[in-house]
């Protein structure tokens, strides 16, 4: 696009090559940026799980231009089945597909997490330079610059330096003011996720097993592969440890806790095993009112992580990108009013997400003994029965980002 007299071309370092760090990309080189973003793996990581979008972050990616690209690598899930440890469906509460209303568990926009990763990092290769296989060591910054010093010795200076590192933020850390509180909002919950085979019984319906204080989902993304998900409720030393051990120490800890869960745990721990695709991570939402220091900024899961429960974590990651790379392009002149501006517009937004996350609500679907599970799973049934999610997601006014719109940037928009 053609900038404003007199409206200054930043150079701007990302740190972090995911959903956040390539949309904000996108964005600040539409905007007419000189953007950089280094990634600490050695390729894209176009890896991960199944993601989801949702409300306002289907509309972050339509302004993109990438909605009917985003369409055409949906996975198919038409629903989600709690089933018993036979198999059997109890409860089905399909997708909404009406395009009205909200989504509901399954959302009309399935995606694999590499799938949406390279989609937005396609649309960003030819105009953004990156960098893989270096990290950020450290930084300093003065009123005018940030200096970043890089893993391969090397260092260079922006006028932005961009946190997009994820939930567990290096850069967060270096911003956060001495004696802030800790970051992380615990739940008391564990997830972790690998591939297997997939079997003839493994259909486009998301199956959900629960065992006491475990839950299991299975969901099947191509023909030859379905995603495990192990879910533990747990709050101990132990549990939030485990993830920073080896992978060896975190399968053994997974299959100690699920080895008696029941339905087809044995299966999905055999092919764990052999996973080299194995993740673990505690459940958490990064809460946090520090999101910028100077010339350094953070944006997605790196500010704040809404978790996985919450259903907005993708979309966060999205809203988030283009609010700040909006706000970045409308005061290039001022950053500091630039990035006031991103906290205020956006954090009503990010309040909202991490609002649904309701612990009470999460206890409730992970009952810690068989009569509330039944209880939980009859109840589930009566409500299928009398179609209520059905109905509430077609009538509901809004999706979980709440009446929140997304605003208007015609810097980026109409470049």
């Amino acid at each position: 696009m053609t900038r404003g007299a007199g409206t200054p071309s930043l150079k701007v370092l990302i740190c972090g090559g995911g959903i956040a760090g390539e949309a904000l990309a996108y964005w600040l080189a539409r905007g007419g940026h000189r953007v950089t973003v280094v990634e600490r793996f050695p390729a894209l990581r176009a890896t991960g799980a199944q993601v989801d979008l949702r409300g306002q972050g289907i509309d972050a990616i339509r302004r993109m231009g990438l909605l009917d690209v985003v369409g055409s690598r949906r996975v198919d899930e038409a629903g989600v089945a709690m089933v018993d440890a036979r198999g059997k469906a109890r409860a089905t509460i399909m997708a909404n597909t009406s395009g009205r209303g909200r989504q509901t568990l399954t959302s009309e926009y399935e995606i694999m997490r590499g799938d949406l990763v390279r989609i937005l990092h396609d649309a960003t290769k030819e105009d953004v330079n990156h960098v893989f296989g270096v990290s950020v060591d450290r930084f300093e910054q003065d009123e005018k610059r940030v200096v970043a010093h890089f893993s391969d010795g090397t260092s260079d200076e922006f006028d932005l330096l961009v946190g997009a590192d994820g939930q567990g933020s290096r850069l967060r850390r270096a911003i956060l003011p001495p004696g802030a509180p800790d970051p992380y909002w615990r739940v008391g919950i564990h997830m972790a996720y690998w591939f297997v085979p997939r079997v003839a019984t493994d259909t486009n319906i998301r199956d959900t097993y629960h065992a006491p204080g475990r839950m299991i989902m299975r969901r099947s993304h191509n023909p030859t592969e379905t995603q495990v998900y192990f879910i533990l409720r747990e709050d101990s030393e132990e549990s939030s440890a485990v993830h920073r051990e080896s992978i060896e120490r975190r399968k053994t800890f997974w299959a100690d806790r699920f080895r008696d869960a029941g339905w087809q745990t044995e299966r999905f721990l055999e092919g764990m095993e052999t996973a080299d695709d194995f993740y673990s991570q505690e459940v958490v939402q990064v809460r946090t009112d520090t999101w910028s220091k100077g010339r350094v900024v953070l944006v997605g899961d790196a500010a704040h992580c809404a978790s996985p429960f919450s259903g907005m974590g993708v979309s966060g990651g999205l809203v988030g990108a283009y609010v700040l790379a909006g706000e970045i392009s409308r005061h290039a002149h001022d950053l500091p009013e630039a990035l006031a501006n991103y906290d205020t517009t956006l954090r009503p937004f990010v309040d909202g997400i991490q609002a649904t996350v309701k612990p009470h609500l999460l206890r409730l679907a992970m009952p810690r003994n068989k009569w509330a599970i039944d209880a939980f799973h009859s109840a589930a049934a009566l409500a299928c029965f009398l179609r209520i999610p059905d109905l509430v997601a077609r009538h509901s006014k809004t999706d979980r980002g709440g009446d929140w719109q997304l605003p208007d940037y015609p810097d980026l928009d109409d470049a």
